[in-house]
C-alpha cells in the first residue's frame, strides 16, 4: 500500500473533494490521497440539519459524487482517519493510527469543529451539534424514540435552521440566544427582527440576552438548561450551535501561522512550504470586507479556493478573489445573500417584511457592499453585480422596490 502522494488533501468535505475534482478537470496526473476523520465520502453539509433531518432527503443523494466516481478517477480515500501531526521538512503527516504518510503538496481543508459549551452538564447525553452525519443520526434517533422537548443554544444560521425544522416535525423548541439579537454577526437589525418574529410565529419559544449558566440532567441525560436568571427549561435534548472553532491544530503546532484558524496568503499558501489550507479554517485578507483578514464559513468559499489552488498545482497560478455569496432555508422562505456587510454604515429597506419578500442593502460610505435578500431572487442576482461594481446608487430610487436594481448601476 502507497504510504506517500504527489497531493495529499487533509479534509473530506465539501473544500477536499471540489480540489480533488478540479486538480483531474485541470489535467493533474499525479497521484492524489484524500485522508477524512469521518468514515464517509464526501458530502453536502447543509442539507443534514434541513432535508435529511426532516426525512425529505436519504443520505445517498447527499454525496457530492458517487462513491464510484473517486476510483473512475484515481483518486485516494483515506477514511475515519485523523491527522495528529505534521512535519514540513520531511514532508511527511503523522495519522491517528500511529503511521505516516508523505505528500508532495499539502491541502488542509478540515473545516472545524463545534464550538462546545464551558459550562457544567455539557459532555451528558442528549447534548448534541449538527455538523456530521453521526451528530443527526444520533439526534434523529432521540426523536423517534419520542423526545419532544428541544432547546437549542445559539441564533447564527445553524440554530435557526435547526429550530426551523424541529418545530415543523411538531417538536417543542426554544431557543436560546446570549446576545440582544439572533443573527447578530451576520445581518442587520432589520433582519434579525424579521426572522425572531417568522420563528416565534412558527411556535418557537425563542428568547434573546439569554444566558445559559449549565445544563442538568440525572447524572446521565440532560433533562433541563438553567439560565443565568435561576429559570430551568425543561429540555429532553439541546442542540448547541454556536459556531466552530477551525481544526488546524497539528499545522500551527508545525509552525503555521494564524490565531484564528490558518493565515494563508493570496494563492492560499500558508507560512509553511508546500503547505495551503482552504474554507472554513483558512483566513484569509478579503477584498470584499475592505482587506479585512478573516474566515468565511460558506460552501462557496470552500469550493472557488479549492479550484483556485487545484489551478495553481496545474501551472494556472492566479489570486484568489471569489466572489462571497451565501443561502440559508427556514420554513417557505429563501435567503439569499451577496457579499460581506463588514463595516457597513447605512441599511436601505427594498419591499416590506410584512409581506415576507424584501431585501437589506447594506452600504459604506454610499456604496453598496451587500445585499440579504429574503424570497427576492431578482434584487439578489442584480443585487450582486451592484456589489462587484461598488456602485453608490441614488437612495430613493434604491428604496423603491419596483425600480430594477440593475437600473442603478
Amino acid at each position: 500500500m502507497s504510504t506517500k502522494a504527489d497531493v495529499v488533501i487533509v479534509g473530506a468535505g465539501h473544500g477536499g473533494a471540489q480540489c480533488a475534482i478540479a486538480l483531474r478537470q485541470n489535467g493533474f496526473e499525479g497521484t492524489i490521497t484524500v485522508i477524512g476523520r469521518e468514515a464517509e465520502y464526501p458530502y453536502e453539509r447543509p442539507p443534514l440539519s434541513k432535508e435529511y433531518f426532516a426525512r425529505e432527503k436519504t443520505f445517498d443523494r447527499l454525496y457530492i459524487r458517487p462513491p464510484t466516481f473517486w476510483a473512475d478517477k484515481e483518486i485516494t480515500f483515506k477514511l475515519g482517519t485523523e491527522v495528529t501531526g505534521v512535519d514540513p521538512k520531511a514532508h511527511e503527516l503523522t495519522l491517528s493510527n500511529g503511521d505516516t504518510f508523505g505528500y508532495g503538496k499539502l491541502i488542509w481543508a478540515t473545516g472545524g469543529d463545534p464550538r462546545r459549551l464551558s459550562c457544567a452538564g455539557a459532555d451528558m447525553a442528549g447534548v448534541h451539534a449538527v455538523r456530521t452525519r453521526e451528530d443527526c443520526d444520533t439526534l434523529m434517533a432521540e426523536v423517534d424514540a419520542g423526545t419532544k422537548n428541544i432547546v437549542v443554544i445559539g441564533g447564527g444560521y445553524i440554530g435557526l435552521e435547526a429550530a426551523a425544522v424541529l418545530s415543523k416535525m411538531g417538536l417543542k423548541v426554544t431557543l436560546l440566544e446570549a446576545l440582544p439579537r439572533v443573527l447578530a454577526r451576520v445581518a442587520g437589525e432589520e433582519l434579525s427582527a424579521f426572522y425572531q418574529k417568522e420563528h416565534g410565529d412558527h411556535g418557537v419559544d425563542l428568547r434573546t440576552g439569554a444566558m445559559v449558566e449549565c445544563l442538568e440532567g440525572d447524572g446521565h441525560k440532560v433533562t433541563g438548561v438553567k439560565l443565568a436568571d435561576g429559570e430551568v427549561i425543561p429540555a429532553e435534548a439541546v442542540i448547541v450551535g454556536i459556531g466552530i472553532v477551525p481544526a488546524v491544530g497539528p499545522l500551527i503546532a508545525a509552525g503555521a501561522a494564524g490565531a484564528n484558524g490558518v493565515d494563508v496568503d493570496e494563492y492560499c499558501r500558508t507560512s509553511l512550504p508546500d503547505i495551503y489550507a482552504i474554507g472554513d479554517c483558512a483566513a484569509f485578507a478579503c477584498g470584499y470586507a475592505g482587506g479585512n483578514v478573516m474566515r468565511v464559513e460558506s460552501v462557496q468559499n470552500a469550493n472557488d479556493m479549492a479550484t483556485c489552488v487545484a489551478k495553481a498545482l496545474c501551472g494556472d497560478e492566479k489570486p484568489y478573489k471569489a466572489f462571497p455569496w451565501f443561502w440559508s432555508n427556514q420554513y417557505d422562505l429563501r435567503l439569499q445573500t451577496a457579499g460581506i456587510n463588514a463595516g457597513f454604515d447605512q441599511t436601505v429597506i427594498r419591499g416590506t417584511p410584512e409581506e415576507r419578500s424584501f431585501s437589506v442593502v447594506y452600504l459604506k460610505q454610499g456604496k453598496v457592499v451587500a445585499v440579504d435578500c429574503v424570497n427576492m431572487v431578482k434584487d439578489y442576482v442584480q443585487g450582486r453585480k451592484l456589489v462587484e461594481a461598488g456602485t453608490s446608487p441614488d437612495l430613493e430610487k434604491l428604496a423603491d422596490k419596483d425600480v430594477p436594481l440593475k437600473e442603478l448601476m
